[in-house]
């Protein structure tokens, strides 16, 4: 907002700044033999000019009528204070150069355009008004199409327009990361936050279970393992710093928004605990809303698959890795017994399709591949790569 106001501002000043260069020229121009051919003229588009400059003073100031509707109006107040030139200005006086009647004051549309739809429109408005300038020449049926003086000045235009578009779309863009950074400070102070609340009741609770359940022995062994992997798992969620928060996950039969993007890490480290290491960048790794959602059930399928062939107790490490060309590689790999060879094939052939369909399906759904390693006695990896647009 802040640089919205200012860039309106600017175009205003430059407004009246060019509004008083042009009331000096006419007032010079309007007496004398040297003078317009009809001096009426040239004060009735001073004053035309004055009241459009006070209006879209007034007008630009609203960021509700900055719209295409009043940018067209200015262009054609811009165009007609242009053309009434070939009227007002004898045809000698053109020939010999001098300057159109509002001179630069129309170069504050191109500006306006320019603000509005950077550069492309800014380089379209100074195309609009340097036809204007040669059909000055036209309609005063100079005998030629323009001088220097209207050269130099249409080249002036495509520059403001181009300029002045470019610097636009940067500020916009450094606004932009601005506000980005500062939103991701406060949401890092507030993880902070949470995390010290966590850890002086949640985590402190969750320590005290395992270690008496431990002591107990029997089933309460059992939930202090489960305590146990929960604070883990805790722990490992609230220490991905400046990572957003992972988005909640959709009701069922609730479809994926298309066209939002997610960081893939917290979707991840969720899975963490006492038996998975999750490793991931330390910046985000955006993914599709839709692909992350598949990426991290694979994952979880893949999980599933550990604890159940491998025992409860084995580890698993998940790796995430962005090549940066591209690409995003997730693997997951355990230190179980491993399969012997063929053993996917005889799982299908028999009707369990964890691996096939919960695995290679949603990846293959993706666009992407599903490699795995295994060996007996070598545990077995499972390297998911998926295409990640930029």
């Amino acid at each position: 907002m802040g640089l919205e106001v200012a860039l309106w501002r600017a175009v205003a000043v430059y407004r009246f700044a060019a509004l008083g260069y042009a009331a000096v020229l006419i007032a010079m121009n309007s007496g004398g033999p040297d003078g317009y051919e009809h001096p009426a003229g040239g004060w009735a588009v001073l004053a035309v000019m004055t009241v459009w400059t006070a209006y879209a003073t007034f007008a630009f100031s609203d960021p509700r009528r900055r719209g295409w509707p009043l940018l067209a109006a200015d262009m054609t107040v811009a165009m007609g204070c242009l053309l009434a030139t070939a009227w007002v200005e004898s045809t000698a006086h053109l020939q010999q150069g001098r300057p159109t009647l509002p001179v630069s004051w129309v170069a504050a549309s191109v500006l306006a355009w320019a603000v509005v739809g950077a550069k492309r429109a800014g380089i379209a408005a100074a195309a609009i008004l340097a036809v204007g300038n040669f059909l000055v020449h036209v309609f005063a049926d100079t005998g030629v199409r323009g001088g220097p003086s209207t050269v130099n000045g249409v080249v002036l235009l495509f520059l403001a327009g181009m300029v002045v578009g470019h610097v636009v779309k940067l500020a916009r863009d450094a606004e932009a990361r601005l506000a980005r950074a500062v939103e991701l400070e406060a949401a890092t102070r507030e993880r902070e936050r949470l995390a010290r609340g966590i850890h002086d009741s949640v985590l402190q609770v969750l320590a005290m279970v395992q270690r008496r359940g431990a002591e107990l022995g029997g089933e309460a062994a059992e939930l202090g393992r489960m305590a146990g992997e929960q604070e883990a798992a805790l722990r490992n969620l609230i220490s991905v710093r400046g990572a957003p928060l992972p988005p909640p996950r959709p009701a069922a039969g609730d479809p994926p928004r298309p066209g939002t993007t997610t960081d893939l890490r917290p979707l991840l480290t969720a899975y963490g605990s006492t038996t998975v290491t999750v490793s991931t960048p330390a910046t985000p790794v955006p993914l599709a809303e839709p692909a992350a959602r598949e990426v991290a059930a694979a994952v979880g399928a893949a999980l599933d698959n550990v604890r159940e062939h491998c025992g409860e107790q084995a580890r698993a490490w998940v790796l995430l890795e962005d090549d940066g060309a591209g690409e995003v590689i997730v693997s997951v790999r355990d230190d179980g017994p491993g399969m012997p060879p063929g053993r996917l094939e005889e799982a299908a052939a028999a009707g369990r399709l964890g691996v096939v369909q919960s695995i290679r399906g949603r990846i293959r759904d993706l666009n992407g591949t599903v490699v795995i390693h295994s060996a007996p006695g070598e545990g077995t990896e499972i390297e998911m790569t998926v295409p990640a647009p930029r």
